[in-house]
C-alpha cells in the first residue's frame, strides 16, 4: 500500500522544502548577499526565522522528525509566510488540529509580516491575545536578549510578569524598570480576561490563567478584582543593557486584527543618546545571555 513520506513530495519534510524554496530572503526580511545560488530559504535561515534548531528542521525534512509540537508548527508557518488554508495544512501534516475559532491564534498574517519588515531594526515584537511570543526581530534580540533561548512555550510576557516558584524572566535577559509598574500589571491582567471572552475555547489560555492564579499572589489578587479595563498601551522603561548601558526608551503597544495581535514597539526620542545607545546595541547585536 503506498503511503506519504517525507520524500514522496507530499509529507510534512517535503512540504517544508517546498515552501523553504519558494520564500526568497527579501520577502523574510533577509538581506542575499551578492552571488547567492540559493533562491529560497536556507534551513539555517528558517530556524532562526522560527526559532528552532537546525538540526530539527533538517530532521523535519528528512522525515525523521514527523510529529512537532502546535507552537513549532505555527513558528514554522510563520517563517515560511504561509496563507491560512497553508498552514492549515502543515497542522493536519503533523498530526495536529488546525486552530479552531474561538481559540487564540499565533498566526501573523503576510500584510502584517511585510509591515514589521520596513520598520528594519527598531525592536517590535508580536505577541498572541494570550500574550504569547510568536514573533521578534533582530533589533529586540539585541536590546533585551534573545528569545529563542527558551522552549516556544515558555516564552510569554505574562509568565515573566507573574513568575511561579521563582521561575526566571525569558523575554528579558537583563533589568528592566518603568515608569508605572502597576499599572502595567493590571493591564496585562485585564487583557488576559479580555481574551477569555473572545476565545473562550483556548486551552493554553484557560492552563496559563490557571498557572498564574494558583501560584503568583499578586495575579491572584489582581484577578479577583474582576477588573476589564482599557489596555495600558504606553510606558516609558529603561533597559540596564550590558553593552552600551542605561537605555530609555517608550514602549507601545498597538493591538491587531480580530486575533487581538500586539504589536510592541520600542522606540528611543529622535536625537537623544538613549537613540545613540539603542542603535549601537542592533550595531552590536544580541551579547550572550549566560
Amino acid at each position: 500500500m503506498w503511503t506519504m513520506t517525507a520524500t514522496s513530495g507530499t509529507g510534512l519534510g517535503a512540504m517544508i522544502r517546498t515552501w523553504r524554496d519558494r520564500l526568497p530572503p527579501s520577502a523574510a526580511g533577509l538581506t542575499a548577499a551578492p552571488g547567492r545560488r540559493t533562491v529560497g530559504l536556507r534551513r539555517e535561515e528558517l530556524a532562526d526565522l522560527a526559532g528552532v534548531s537546525v538540526d530539527y528542521v533538517v530532521r523535519l525534512e528528512q522525515g525523521r522528525a514527523t510529529t512537532p509540537s502546535a507552537s513549532v508548527v505555527a513558528s514554522l508557518a510563520r517563517a515560511l509566510h504561509l496563507s491560512v488554508a497553508e498552514r492549515d495544512h502543515l497542522y493536519r501534516l503533523a498530526h495536529l488540529a488546525p486552530p479552531a475559532r474561538g481559540t487564540v491564534s499565533d498566526h501573523l498574517p503576510l500584510g502584517m509580516q511585510r509591515m514589521l519588515a520596513r520598520l528594519g531594526d527598531v525592536p517590535v515584537a508580536v505577541f498572541a491575545a494570550d500574550w504569547q511570543l510568536i514573533w521578534w526581530n533582530r533589533g529586540w534580540a539585541a536590546l533585551l536578549g534573545d528569545p529563542s533561548a527558551w522552549p516556544p512555550r515558555l516564552r510569554n510576557f505574562a509568565r515573566d510578569r507573574f513568575p511561579v516558584d521563582g521561575s526566571p524572566a525569558r523575554l528579558t535577559a537583563w533589568p528592566v524598570s518603568e515608569s508605572d509598574r502597576a499599572a502595567t500589571d493590571a493591564a496585562v491582567v485585564s487583557d488576559l480576561r479580555r481574551a477569555t471572552g473572545r476565545f473562550p475555547q483556548d486551552s493554553r489560555l484557560a492552563a496559563l490563567i490557571g498557572e498564574l492564579n494558583s501560584g503568583n499572589a499578586r495575579f491572584a489578587e489582581l484577578w479577583a478584582t474582576g477588573e476589564v479595563a482599557a489596555a495600558h498601551r504606553e510606558d516609558r522603561k529603561t533597559v540596564d543593557h550590558p553593552l552600551v548601558g542605561p537605555v530609555t526608551v517608550d514602549c507601545d503597544t498597538l493591538t491587531a486584527g480580530d486575533d487581538e495581535l500586539k504589536i510592541v514597539i520600542w522606540t528611543a526620542v529622535t536625537g537623544s543618546e538613549d537613540e545613540t545607545k539603542l542603535r549601537l546595541s542592533t550595531v552590536a547585536g544580541p551579547p550572550p545571555t549566560h
